[in-house]
């Protein structure tokens, strides 16, 4: 059924961009003079169909708040599972909007549903709102000096993956289409994801215990959009993508049992550590020799390796814990199991054991987007803030479990340009690291976004 609802939503979004280019070409006589920091430019006359001048004219004047929003909580961060503050204020948002408001999902999530005045779809808007166990060395007047606790640790807690971006975009939308709900044809779900980076240990939480739980369910979503602010990508700029968008992650761990022994008699143990060597060595062939690296990137990583007490004994057991990334569901199938028989096998040939989990506990699929609905979407981005600020996404190995949401329903995940002006992408800081910053001043480009995919997904849906 959303396929062919999807078809149908393709032929509306080409007559509506036909309709825009027509205007355009109208009006190409004129010659306006616009200032270049003005947002009222030639991208808002192309978005009026799509969004129209109420929306747009409220998109530009909430952004100040938008900005704030995401400021306070850069400032107040809290880690997965642990967004009960977040929570808070984010349900009391929504609350006021007049929305249904459902607390306390997969541990701290937050869902607001929106009901149009006229019946339609279901469209699912996602952000995630945990914070990391890194510090922040950036010095801004909002600059966090919270810790928290992380695995038994006491440890400096900031927002260096965007989060609180995601956060306040998603607010600004609640906020438009609550003061523009006789325009929705249909109901938005807005989930407010906790535990994206993944819970603590022997906890569950994230997109998978959301699904679990049925946030896609009463009322069934149909669709489900989020996008993802990146601190290297050129700022005002989206960058989309069919299929693969980030990539599927197995963490593994290896454990390799030989004999123990003096240092002195190596010939008298098994030694696991030589063993754990020759199978670090023969993993890097996993990608180089039995994937087809030009279809679909790959990585197999060991990020430790852990055995012995002293210089002079050979141990008895050798642990290393690893990560696999794959952009195909076929290919992560091949991947893990050649993991699986490299290590057993190796420490055979050996004279020793080795006893393989994968997954040791992250297990995000490959984030997919729907070709469908990319196709169908990418006209409406160009309409809302130029073709020129749309660009086509590479494949990233990173991972997101946007993907248990996409995997249950078509999903379209974007990537949002956040980079200051005057950094260059050489220089930007990556994410998860204690340098880590974005130039928040154009949050309405989210804003926009978010809010023209939802409307435009309903309005074709009902045609």
């Amino acid at each position: 059924m959303n396929r062919m609802l999807l078809a149908m939503l393709l032929m509306v979004i080409a007559l509506l961009v036909l309709a825009c280019d027509d205007a355009t070409e109208m009006d190409a006589g004129e010659a306006p003079d616009l200032q270049a920091d003005e947002r009222t430019d030639a991208r808002t006359e192309a978005g009026l169909d799509i969004l129209g001048e109420d929306m747009l004219a409220m998109i530009e004047a909430i952004n100040p708040q938008v900005i704030e929003w995401r400021r306070h909580f850069h400032e107040f961060p809290e880690l997965s599972n642990r967004e009960f503050e977040t929570a808070a204020k984010i349900a009391e948002h929504l609350n006021a909007l007049g929305m249904e408001v459902q607390t306390g999902v997969a541990h701290t999530g937050v869902v607001g549903i929106l009901r149009g005045e006229r019946d339609g779809p279901v469209v699912g808007l996602r952000a995630d709102m945990d914070a990391l166990p890194v510090p922040s060395r950036v010095d801004l007047p909002f600059s966090p000096s919270v810790t928290g606790e992380f695995n038994g640790e006491e440890v400096p807690v900031s927002h260096a993956c965007g989060h609180d971006a995601h956060m306040a975009i998603l607010m600004g939308v609640a906020e438009v289409m609550a003061a523009h709900r006789e325009q929705i044809p249909g109901t938005v779900k807005f989930i407010f994801q906790p535990a994206e980076e993944g819970p603590p240990e022997g906890e569950e939480g994230g997109a998978e215990l959301m699904v679990k739980e049925g946030v896609l369910k009463n009322p069934d979503v149909d669709a489900v959009f989020a996008l993802h602010i990146i601190s290297t990508q050129e700022l005002g700029t989206v960058e989309i993508r069919e299929g693969g968008m980030w990539a599927s992650v197995d963490d593994f761990r290896i454990t390799v049992k030989g004999k123990q022994s003096h240092g002195a008699y190596p010939w008298q143990s098994v030694d696991p550590i030589v063993t754990s060597a020759q199978i670090i060595n023969s993993l890097q062939t996993v990608v180089s020799r039995n994937h087809n690296v030009v279809e679909h990137p790959a990585v197999v990583t060991i990020g430790r390796i852990r055995g012995g007490v002293r210089s002079n004994i050979i141990p008895e057991e050798v642990e290393m814990i690893g990560t696999i990334r794959a952009l195909d569901p076929e290919a992560r199938l091949v991947i893990k199991e050649r993991v699986r028989t490299i290590a057993t096998k190796t420490a055979e040939s050996m004279g020793a054991t080795a006893e393989v989990e994968i997954p040791m506990s992250i297990h995000y699929p490959v984030t997919m987007n729907d070709p469908g609905l990319t196709r169908a979407m990418r006209p409406v981005l160009e309409s809302v803030i130029g073709a020129e600020n749309v660009r086509e996404a590479l494949p990233v190995t990173g991972a997101e479990d946007f993907s248990f949401f996409s995997r249950e329903v078509p999903g379209l995940y974007l990537r949002l340009g956040g980079r200051p002006a005057n950094v260059s992408r050489e220089e930007a800081p990556d994410h998860h690291t204690p340098e880590f910053h974005i130039d928040d001043s154009r949050l309405d480009v989210g804003v926009r976004v978010m809010t023209a995919m939802a409307l435009a997904y309903l309005r074709g849906e009902e045609s």
